[in-house]
């Protein structure tokens, strides 16, 4: 039977992968995940299961849950700002939620963390991947009824915190070039012109490699900031970079002398760079290719 049990798998990975990744956050993770899940898969009687794609689900969310509670409290002790993982979604279909439509963007992430576990497997399972409140109960363990308030407390407090949507990398292009070409000739005020007043730029080391530990906030203080560090990168060494898509935004992949340094994503709102989110925690540029 592990043929069959391979092959249904096999189909369903995608998604699979999408809903451990919604949940936990970490590409690492997402993958223990799956292979644990499969195994669990593995021994299961096929010929009482009408639904695979449901049954599944339920296993992946069962385990993505007890990984995210066991991980909640390292998350509290994280040092600094706590990043999701940048997973590389530029050759991928777009994984967008079935409520607000934006695509599953590091911001969008980052609200998901504001949930509990138990409303954050709700609100992925329905608003991202449209499953049937009665499959989520089964998955989560809970009764239809208490599922539907899970999601409407979630839904409640991600539209409280995202108000619009953010611009595609397509979308987003103009911008993100006008960013880049006054960050590299260190144009404080066309860098200034490129932001929102209210930009937000987010570094995420984890205590292993430098970072900014605080959010800085500000037209002025951010383009100081990104401009700083980029001659402090070009000083350490040889930078190389490409552009990719990572969490659905434009980002820039680089290295110093050949040795992946760093993720940086650019949320666009409304024509303006409203967020910078910078990965340099080594642990998390894992599955991250670095620049050609």
């Amino acid at each position: 039977m592990t043929g069959a049990h391979e092959e249904v798998f096999a189909e369903n990975r995608r998604l699979l992968f999408s809903i451990a990744y919604e949940i936990l956050g970490t590409v690492v993770d997402a993958e223990d995940v799956l292979q644990d899940s499969y195994l669990r898969w593995r021994e299961v009687d096929l010929a009482p299961v009408e639904n695979p794609r449901a049954y599944l689900a339920q296993i992946v969310t069962r385990e993505a849950l007890g990984v995210l509670r066991s991980a909640a409290r390292r998350r509290e002790e994280y040092i600094g700002p706590w990043l999701p993982e940048p997973l590389d979604t530029e050759c991928a279909d777009g994984i967008e939620h079935v409520l607000t439509g934006e695509e599953v963007t590091t911001a969008m992430l980052l609200v998901l963390e504001t949930l509990t576990p138990i409303q954050r497997a709700v609100f992925v399972l329905r608003e991202v991947f449209a499953f049937d409140y009665a499959e989520i109960a089964a998955a989560v363990d809970k009764s239809e009824p208490a599922v539907r308030q899970l999601n409407q407390r979630a839904r409640t407090r991600v539209h409280a915190q995202r108000h619009t949507a953010v611009a595609t990398p397509a979308e987003a292009q103009s911008v993100v070039e006008r960013f880049a070409i006054a960050a590299a000739t260190g144009d404080v005020r066309a860098l200034m012109d490129a932001l929102a007043p209210d930009v937000v730029f987010l570094g995420d080391g984890g205590g292993v490699v430098n970072a900014v530990r605080r959010p800085v906030f500000g037209q002025d203080k951010v383009a100081r900031l990104v401009i700083g560090l980029l001659a402090k990168g070009q000083r350490m060494g040889t930078m190389g970079m490409r552009i990719g898509v990572y969490n659905a935004m434009p980002s820039i992949v680089a290295s110093i002398d050949g040795v992946l340094d760093q993720v940086t994503s650019v949320e666009v709102t409304g024509g303006v760079v409203t967020a910078i989110y910078s990965v340099r925690n080594p642990d998390k540029l894992t599955t991250v290719r670095g620049p050609d």
